[in-house]
């Protein structure tokens, strides 16, 4: 019974002390007062931006143009062989997971 007693002291005291050593730390759980918070920042309208192609800014004007030039222009041809190499890699990785025992 004194055991438990004395367990049960020594137990409050590391409780105790352990508490008191944090009531006297400061708080960093906010951010910096000079930060701007993410909210406003959503609501911003943003009138730069840059170009997917070559990275170099744009106004908002010329980023619309730029978009719109590229959903209208058609995307750029392979050549044939080209194309039909493609195909054939990927007939034989097919293949090749079909038959794992082929040698081609």
């Amino acid at each position: 019974m004194k055991q438990i007693k004395i367990f049960v002291l020594s137990l409050s005291i590391v409780t105790l002390l352990g508490l008191g050593n944090h009531l006297g730390t400061a708080v960093n759980a906010l951010p910096p007062p000079e930060e701007i918070p993410e909210e406003i920042l959503r609501t911003e309208i943003i009138t730069e931006a840059r170009s997917p192609i070559d990275g170099k800014p744009l106004t908002a004007a010329e980023y619309a143009q730029l978009q719109e030039e590229l959903q209208t222009s058609p995307p750029p041809q392979l050549n044939s062989n080209i194309r039909q190499t493609v195909y054939l890699i990927r007939l034989r990785k097919t293949l090749l997971q079909l038959f794992p025992f082929l040698n081609f």
